[in-house]
Protein backbone atom coordinates (compact mmCIF):
# COMPACT_ATOMS: atom_id res chain seq x y z
CA UNK A 1 0.00 0.00 0.00
CA UNK A 2 1.38 3.58 -0.97
CA UNK A 3 2.01 5.92 2.02
CA UNK A 4 -0.16 8.56 0.97
CA UNK A 5 -3.05 5.55 1.56
CA UNK A 6 -1.29 4.17 4.33
CA UNK A 7 -1.61 7.76 5.91
CA UNK A 8 -5.08 7.90 4.70
CA UNK A 9 -6.04 4.27 6.62
CA UNK A 10 -4.42 5.52 9.76
CA UNK A 11 -6.16 8.93 10.12
CA UNK A 12 -9.33 7.63 8.83
CA UNK A 13 -8.89 5.06 12.75
CA UNK A 14 -7.79 8.18 13.94
CA UNK A 15 -10.93 9.78 13.74
CA UNK A 16 -12.85 7.38 13.68
CA UNK A 17 -12.18 7.28 17.84
CA UNK A 18 -14.12 10.60 17.96
CA UNK A 19 -17.02 8.23 18.07
CA UNK A 20 -15.96 7.76 21.48
CA UNK A 21 -16.76 11.43 22.21
CA UNK A 22 -15.11 13.76 24.35
CA UNK A 23 -13.72 12.25 27.52
CA UNK A 24 -12.59 14.79 30.10
CA UNK A 25 -10.00 13.13 32.47
CA UNK A 26 -6.56 12.54 33.03
CA UNK A 27 -6.63 8.49 33.55
CA UNK A 28 -6.03 7.35 30.57
CA UNK A 29 -3.70 10.04 28.88
CA UNK A 30 -1.72 9.73 32.19
CA UNK A 31 -1.61 5.38 31.35
CA UNK A 32 -0.81 6.14 27.47
CA UNK A 33 1.96 8.88 28.21
CA UNK A 34 3.21 6.51 30.82
CA UNK A 35 3.88 3.39 28.52
CA UNK A 36 5.09 5.82 25.96
CA UNK A 37 7.57 7.63 28.83
CA UNK A 38 6.63 10.89 27.42
CA UNK A 39 7.16 13.45 28.04
CA UNK A 40 10.32 14.04 27.08
CA UNK A 41 12.28 15.01 30.79
CA UNK A 42 14.10 17.84 28.69
CA UNK A 43 11.17 19.42 27.67
CA UNK A 44 10.11 22.33 28.54
CA UNK A 45 5.99 23.27 28.47
CA UNK A 46 4.15 26.37 28.31
CA UNK A 47 0.38 25.53 28.71
CA UNK A 48 -2.45 27.88 27.26
CA UNK A 49 -6.23 27.48 28.37
CA UNK A 50 -8.86 30.20 27.96
CA UNK A 51 -12.61 30.54 25.78
CA UNK A 52 -10.85 32.74 23.38
CA UNK A 53 -7.44 33.75 22.33
CA UNK A 54 -5.39 30.64 23.40
CA UNK A 55 -4.53 29.84 19.88
CA UNK A 56 -3.83 33.62 19.04
CA UNK A 57 -1.45 34.01 22.38
CA UNK A 58 0.30 30.13 21.39
CA UNK A 59 1.12 31.43 17.74
CA UNK A 60 2.65 34.48 19.14
CA UNK A 61 4.53 32.75 21.67
CA UNK A 62 5.76 30.32 18.88
CA UNK A 63 6.59 33.20 16.35
CA UNK A 64 8.45 35.15 18.84
CA UNK A 65 10.81 32.14 19.75
CA UNK A 66 11.30 31.52 16.06
CA UNK A 67 12.17 34.79 15.73
CA UNK A 68 14.50 34.48 18.67
CA UNK A 69 15.98 31.07 17.00
CA UNK A 70 14.07 28.60 19.49
CA UNK A 71 12.92 25.83 17.63
CA UNK A 72 9.68 25.18 19.84
CA UNK A 73 6.93 22.79 19.13
CA UNK A 74 3.59 23.72 18.69
CA UNK A 75 0.25 21.58 19.61
CA UNK A 76 -3.24 23.51 18.81
CA UNK A 77 -6.61 22.39 17.53
CA UNK A 78 -8.31 21.94 15.87
CA UNK A 79 -6.91 21.83 12.52
CA UNK A 80 -8.05 24.15 9.50
CA UNK A 81 -7.66 22.18 6.45
CA UNK A 82 -5.25 19.18 7.38
CA UNK A 83 -4.52 17.37 10.57
CA UNK A 84 -0.40 17.89 9.71
CA UNK A 85 -1.36 21.31 11.53
CA UNK A 86 -1.78 20.19 15.06
CA UNK A 87 1.44 19.35 15.42
CA UNK A 88 4.18 21.30 14.12
CA UNK A 89 7.37 23.07 14.89
CA UNK A 90 9.39 26.42 14.01
CA UNK A 91 10.84 24.71 11.36
CA UNK A 92 7.65 22.63 9.67
CA UNK A 93 4.58 20.49 10.42
CA UNK A 94 4.40 16.76 11.36
CA UNK A 95 4.60 14.81 7.54
CA UNK A 96 3.03 12.04 6.10
CA UNK A 97 5.73 8.92 7.31
CA UNK A 98 5.95 10.24 10.62
CA UNK A 99 2.15 10.24 10.97
CA UNK A 100 2.51 7.02 9.18
CA UNK A 101 4.51 5.44 11.51
CA UNK A 102 3.23 6.97 15.50
CA UNK A 103 -0.25 5.91 14.28
CA UNK A 104 0.71 2.31 13.54
CA UNK A 105 2.40 2.06 17.06
CA UNK A 106 -0.16 3.76 18.41
CA UNK A 107 -3.25 1.51 17.28
CA UNK A 108 -1.26 -1.67 17.89
CA UNK A 109 -0.53 0.16 21.29
CA UNK A 110 -4.30 0.68 22.58
CA UNK A 111 -6.58 -1.78 20.40
CA UNK A 112 -7.58 -4.09 23.53
CA UNK A 113 -8.10 -0.85 25.83
CA UNK A 114 -11.09 -0.40 27.62
CA UNK A 115 -11.82 2.51 27.84
CA UNK A 116 -10.46 3.49 24.93
CA UNK A 117 -8.03 6.22 24.57
CA UNK A 118 -10.23 9.64 22.59
CA UNK A 119 -9.21 11.39 19.29
CA UNK A 120 -7.73 13.96 21.45
CA UNK A 121 -5.33 11.67 24.31
CA UNK A 122 -3.92 9.57 21.06
CA UNK A 123 -3.46 13.02 18.79
CA UNK A 124 -1.90 14.57 21.99
CA UNK A 125 0.21 11.25 22.67
CA UNK A 126 1.36 11.23 19.09
CA UNK A 127 2.65 15.53 19.08
CA UNK A 128 4.82 14.42 22.25
CA UNK A 129 6.42 11.42 20.90
CA UNK A 130 7.38 13.78 17.65
CA UNK A 131 8.62 16.49 19.79
CA UNK A 132 11.11 13.98 21.45
CA UNK A 133 12.05 12.98 18.19
CA UNK A 134 12.33 16.48 17.50
CA UNK A 135 14.17 17.35 20.20
CA UNK A 136 12.32 20.70 20.93
CA UNK A 137 13.77 22.28 23.90
CA UNK A 138 10.50 24.41 24.75
CA UNK A 139 6.53 22.93 23.11
CA UNK A 140 3.76 25.61 23.66
CA UNK A 141 0.52 23.25 24.52
CA UNK A 142 -3.10 24.56 23.17
CA UNK A 143 -5.96 22.93 25.59
CA UNK A 144 -8.21 21.22 23.44
CA UNK A 145 -11.14 21.64 26.14
CA UNK A 146 -11.41 23.38 29.07
CA UNK A 147 -8.36 22.37 31.60
CA UNK A 148 -8.60 20.71 34.63
CA UNK A 149 -9.39 17.69 33.02
CA UNK A 150 -8.01 18.08 29.53
CA UNK A 151 -5.39 15.63 28.16
CA UNK A 152 -2.93 18.58 28.15
CA UNK A 153 -3.46 19.40 31.46
CA UNK A 154 -1.20 15.82 32.55
CA UNK A 155 2.02 18.01 31.85
CA UNK A 156 3.59 19.89 34.08
CA UNK A 157 4.62 23.41 32.68
CA UNK A 158 6.89 25.99 33.34
CA UNK A 159 3.70 28.43 33.39
CA UNK A 160 0.30 28.32 32.67
CA UNK A 161 -1.98 31.28 30.67
CA UNK A 162 -5.27 32.05 30.89
CA UNK A 163 -6.64 33.82 28.37
CA UNK A 164 -10.43 35.19 28.28
CA UNK A 165 -12.65 33.33 29.67
CA UNK A 166 -16.72 33.56 28.65
CA UNK A 167 -19.90 31.59 27.94
CA UNK A 168 -18.91 27.98 25.63
CA UNK A 169 -19.16 24.23 25.79
CA UNK A 170 -21.98 24.81 28.44
CA UNK A 171 -22.92 21.14 28.28
CA UNK A 172 -19.32 20.65 29.31
CA UNK A 173 -17.87 22.71 31.23
CA UNK A 174 -20.74 24.50 33.56
CA UNK A 175 -23.62 26.11 32.96
CA UNK A 176 -22.29 29.64 34.62
CA UNK A 177 -18.97 31.75 34.23
CA UNK A 178 -17.96 30.76 37.43
CA UNK A 179 -18.50 27.14 36.51
CA UNK A 180 -16.41 27.57 33.05
CA UNK A 181 -13.74 29.69 34.79
CA UNK A 182 -13.15 26.96 37.24
CA UNK A 183 -12.21 24.14 34.74
CA UNK A 184 -9.98 26.71 32.82
CA UNK A 185 -8.25 27.64 36.01
CA UNK A 186 -7.64 23.90 36.57
CA UNK A 187 -4.55 23.82 34.72
CA UNK A 188 -3.08 26.13 37.45
CA UNK A 189 -0.70 23.86 39.08
CA UNK A 190 0.89 24.37 42.71
CA UNK A 191 4.16 26.72 42.39
CA UNK A 192 4.26 27.34 38.98
CA UNK A 193 3.47 31.26 37.80
CA UNK A 194 0.24 31.93 36.30
CA UNK A 195 -1.22 34.55 33.75
CA UNK A 196 -4.09 36.01 32.90
CA UNK A 197 -5.42 39.31 31.79
CA UNK A 198 -8.46 41.73 33.20
CA UNK A 199 -11.73 39.05 33.41
CA UNK A 200 -15.27 39.35 34.25
CA UNK A 201 -15.01 39.66 38.17
CA UNK A 202 -16.38 36.38 38.83
CA UNK A 203 -13.53 34.51 36.56
CA UNK A 204 -10.91 36.84 38.25
CA UNK A 205 -12.79 35.59 41.65
CA UNK A 206 -11.67 32.59 40.55
CA UNK A 207 -8.59 32.57 39.04
CA UNK A 208 -7.28 34.23 42.38
CA UNK A 209 -8.55 32.01 44.52
CA UNK A 210 -7.16 29.08 42.67
CA UNK A 211 -3.78 30.12 42.14
CA UNK A 212 -3.95 31.11 45.84
CA UNK A 213 -4.80 28.13 47.23
CA UNK A 214 -2.32 26.28 44.94
CA UNK A 215 1.00 28.68 46.02
CA UNK A 216 0.71 29.43 42.29
CA UNK A 217 2.18 33.36 41.99
CA UNK A 218 -0.44 35.52 39.79
CA UNK A 219 0.51 37.90 37.30
CA UNK A 220 -2.34 40.21 35.46
CA UNK A 221 -1.28 41.86 32.68
CA UNK A 222 -3.02 45.14 32.62
CA UNK A 223 -2.08 46.93 29.54
CA UNK A 224 -1.96 45.57 25.84
CA UNK A 225 0.57 46.25 23.93
CA UNK A 226 1.93 49.40 22.78
CA UNK A 227 3.99 50.39 19.89
CA UNK A 228 4.15 47.37 18.05
CA UNK A 229 2.58 46.47 14.14
CA UNK A 230 1.01 42.71 14.85
CA UNK A 231 0.31 40.51 12.34
CA UNK A 232 -2.87 39.64 13.38
CA UNK A 233 -5.92 42.29 13.30
CA UNK A 234 -8.01 44.02 16.19
CA UNK A 235 -7.97 45.49 19.57
CA UNK A 236 -7.89 42.29 21.06
CA UNK A 237 -5.42 40.80 19.81
CA UNK A 238 -2.84 43.50 21.45
CA UNK A 239 -4.32 41.74 24.41
CA UNK A 240 -3.30 38.21 23.36
CA UNK A 241 -0.22 39.47 21.90
CA UNK A 242 0.89 41.41 25.73
CA UNK A 243 0.26 37.61 27.32
CA UNK A 244 2.51 36.47 24.85
CA UNK A 245 5.40 38.61 25.86
CA UNK A 246 4.64 38.34 29.19
CA UNK A 247 4.65 34.39 29.54
CA UNK A 248 8.10 33.87 27.95
CA UNK A 249 9.85 36.75 30.24
CA UNK A 250 8.06 34.35 33.28
CA UNK A 251 9.98 31.24 31.91
CA UNK A 252 13.28 33.28 31.99
CA UNK A 253 13.02 34.10 27.66
CA UNK A 254 13.84 37.72 27.18
CA UNK A 255 14.29 38.42 23.53
CA UNK A 256 15.72 41.88 22.43
CA UNK A 257 13.50 44.27 20.63
CA UNK A 258 13.68 43.32 17.41
CA UNK A 259 13.32 39.72 18.19
CA UNK A 260 10.21 40.81 19.48
CA UNK A 261 9.17 43.22 16.60
CA UNK A 262 9.64 40.58 13.94
CA UNK A 263 7.99 37.56 16.05
CA UNK A 264 4.71 39.83 16.73
CA UNK A 265 4.65 41.15 13.01
CA UNK A 266 5.47 37.92 11.32
CA UNK A 267 2.85 35.31 12.97
CA UNK A 268 1.11 33.18 11.01
CA UNK A 269 -2.54 32.17 12.12
CA UNK A 270 -5.10 31.94 10.03
CA UNK A 271 -9.23 32.40 10.17
CA UNK A 272 -8.73 35.66 12.62
CA UNK A 273 -9.76 38.41 10.40
CA UNK A 274 -8.00 37.28 7.76
CA UNK A 275 -8.15 39.06 4.23
CA UNK A 276 -8.75 36.69 1.45
CA UNK A 277 -8.12 39.29 -1.47
CA UNK A 278 -5.44 42.01 -1.88
CA UNK A 279 -8.16 44.26 -1.78
CA UNK A 280 -9.97 43.55 1.28
CA UNK A 281 -13.31 42.34 0.10
CA UNK A 282 -13.27 38.95 1.72
CA UNK A 283 -12.77 38.60 5.19
CA UNK A 284 -12.83 34.74 7.17
CA UNK A 285 -12.88 34.72 10.84
CA UNK A 286 -13.75 32.05 12.68
CA UNK A 287 -16.18 33.10 15.47
CA UNK A 288 -18.26 30.68 17.22
CA UNK A 289 -19.54 32.22 20.37
CA UNK A 290 -21.17 34.82 21.48
CA UNK A 291 -17.73 36.35 23.05
CA UNK A 292 -15.96 35.84 19.80
CA UNK A 293 -18.90 37.34 17.60
CA UNK A 294 -18.73 40.09 19.50
CA UNK A 295 -14.79 41.04 19.31
CA UNK A 296 -15.13 40.18 15.16
CA UNK A 297 -18.31 43.29 15.38
CA UNK A 298 -16.28 45.31 17.21
CA UNK A 299 -12.84 44.72 15.09
CA UNK A 300 -14.99 45.39 11.80
CA UNK A 301 -16.25 48.30 12.87
CA UNK A 302 -12.57 49.42 13.50
CA UNK A 303 -11.58 48.43 10.18
CA UNK A 304 -14.85 49.01 8.17
CA UNK A 305 -16.76 51.68 9.66
CA UNK A 306 -20.31 52.44 8.64
CA UNK A 307 -20.26 49.33 6.42
CA UNK A 308 -22.05 46.41 6.41
CA UNK A 309 -20.93 42.95 5.51
CA UNK A 310 -22.99 40.41 3.57
CA UNK A 311 -22.09 37.25 6.12
CA UNK A 312 -21.67 33.96 5.08
CA UNK A 313 -22.38 32.00 8.10
CA UNK A 314 -22.25 28.19 9.42
CA UNK A 315 -22.36 27.28 12.94
CA UNK A 316 -21.87 23.89 14.88
CA UNK A 317 -25.37 22.81 16.01
CA UNK A 318 -24.04 22.88 19.76
CA UNK A 319 -23.53 26.50 20.02
CA UNK A 320 -25.84 29.19 20.83
CA UNK A 321 -26.64 30.32 17.50
CA UNK A 322 -28.97 33.13 18.58
CA UNK A 323 -26.49 34.92 20.89
CA UNK A 324 -24.22 34.57 17.76
CA UNK A 325 -26.86 35.97 15.74
CA UNK A 326 -28.19 38.93 17.64
CA UNK A 327 -24.32 39.97 18.13
CA UNK A 328 -23.62 39.92 14.26
CA UNK A 329 -26.46 41.32 13.08
CA UNK A 330 -25.99 45.09 13.73
CA UNK A 331 -23.28 44.16 10.75
CA UNK A 332 -25.24 42.17 8.33
CA UNK A 333 -26.32 43.41 4.99
CA UNK A 334 -27.78 40.14 4.13
CA UNK A 335 -26.87 36.64 5.50
CA UNK A 336 -25.99 33.79 3.21
CA UNK A 337 -26.53 30.57 5.55
CA UNK A 338 -24.44 27.22 4.79
CA UNK A 339 -23.37 24.36 6.09
CA UNK A 340 -19.90 22.28 6.05
CA UNK A 341 -18.46 18.98 5.92
CA UNK A 342 -18.81 18.10 10.04
CA UNK A 343 -21.07 15.73 11.84
CA UNK A 344 -21.25 19.00 14.28
CA UNK A 345 -22.70 21.87 11.16
CA UNK A 346 -25.93 22.68 12.15
CA UNK A 347 -28.43 22.78 9.07
CA UNK A 348 -28.81 26.06 7.72
CA UNK A 349 -32.58 26.15 7.30
CA UNK A 350 -32.89 26.00 10.75
CA UNK A 351 -30.32 29.09 11.83
CA UNK A 352 -32.43 31.05 9.05
CA UNK A 353 -35.18 30.28 11.30
CA UNK A 354 -34.00 31.16 14.25
CA UNK A 355 -32.56 34.48 12.69
CA UNK A 356 -36.39 35.07 10.98
CA UNK A 357 -37.90 34.60 14.75
CA UNK A 358 -36.13 36.95 16.18
CA UNK A 359 -35.88 40.08 13.68
CA UNK A 360 -38.89 38.96 11.19
CA UNK A 361 -38.80 38.70 7.36
CA UNK A 362 -37.79 42.11 6.67
CA UNK A 363 -34.14 40.51 7.16
CA UNK A 364 -32.66 39.56 3.89
CA UNK A 365 -31.50 35.39 4.35
CA UNK A 366 -30.67 32.70 2.20
CA UNK A 367 -29.91 29.43 2.08
CA UNK A 368 -26.93 26.76 0.38
CA UNK A 369 -26.25 23.77 -0.54
CA UNK A 370 -22.37 24.78 0.18
CA UNK A 371 -19.65 27.14 1.17
CA UNK A 372 -18.95 27.27 -2.40
CA UNK A 373 -22.49 29.00 -3.65
CA UNK A 374 -23.02 30.72 -0.15
CA UNK A 375 -19.39 33.05 -1.50
CA UNK A 376 -20.35 33.20 -4.65
CA UNK A 377 -23.83 34.86 -4.15
CA UNK A 378 -22.46 37.13 -1.24
CA UNK A 379 -19.95 38.29 -3.64
CA UNK A 380 -22.69 39.51 -6.09
CA UNK A 381 -23.43 42.33 -3.38
CA UNK A 382 -21.78 45.24 -3.31
CA UNK A 383 -20.71 45.28 0.37
CA UNK A 384 -17.54 43.00 1.70
CA UNK A 385 -18.42 39.39 2.24
CA UNK A 386 -17.48 38.36 6.09
CA UNK A 387 -16.94 34.35 6.27
CA UNK A 388 -17.82 33.51 9.77
CA UNK A 389 -19.34 31.26 12.66
CA UNK A 390 -17.30 27.86 12.97
CA UNK A 391 -13.55 27.17 12.61
CA UNK A 392 -14.75 24.02 10.71
CA UNK A 393 -16.29 26.10 8.18
CA UNK A 394 -13.17 28.38 7.77
CA UNK A 395 -11.16 25.79 7.35
CA UNK A 396 -13.14 24.54 4.32
CA UNK A 397 -13.20 27.99 2.89
CA UNK A 398 -9.78 28.21 3.28
CA UNK A 399 -8.90 24.48 1.71
CA UNK A 400 -10.87 26.47 -1.17
CA UNK A 401 -9.09 29.83 -1.39
CA UNK A 402 -5.52 28.22 -1.08
CA UNK A 403 -6.46 25.48 -3.93
CA UNK A 404 -5.81 22.19 -1.59
CA UNK A 405 -9.38 20.70 -1.59
CA UNK A 406 -7.47 17.37 -1.73
CA UNK A 407 -5.80 17.65 1.61
CA UNK A 408 -8.86 19.22 3.14
CA UNK A 409 -9.67 16.81 5.78
CA UNK A 410 -12.62 17.20 8.03
CA UNK A 411 -13.14 16.87 11.65
CA UNK A 412 -15.50 16.90 14.61
CA UNK A 413 -12.56 18.11 17.06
Amino acid sequence: MSAPNNEKTLLDWLYSTQLFGIKLGLDNVRKLLREMELPDEAQKFIHVAGTNGKGSVCAFIHSIMKSGGINAGLFTSPHLIQFRERVRDTERMINSSEIVQKLEALRSKVTEWDPHPTFFELTFALALDWFRDRKNEWVVLETGLGGRLDATNALKPEVTVITSVSMDHQGLLGESLREIAREKAGIIKPGIPVLTIKQHPDVMEIISMTARERGAPLQVVTTPVRGYELGLAGQHQLWNAALAVAALKAVGLRFPESVLRAGLKQVDWPARFQRLDADNRMILDGAHNIDSAETLVRTWQQKFPGEKASIVFGAASSKDVRAILRAMQPIAARWHFTGFQSTRSAPPAHIREVLAAMFGPSVETHVHESPDLAIAAAKKGKERTLITGSLYLAGEVLAHVRGEEKLFQATAQ
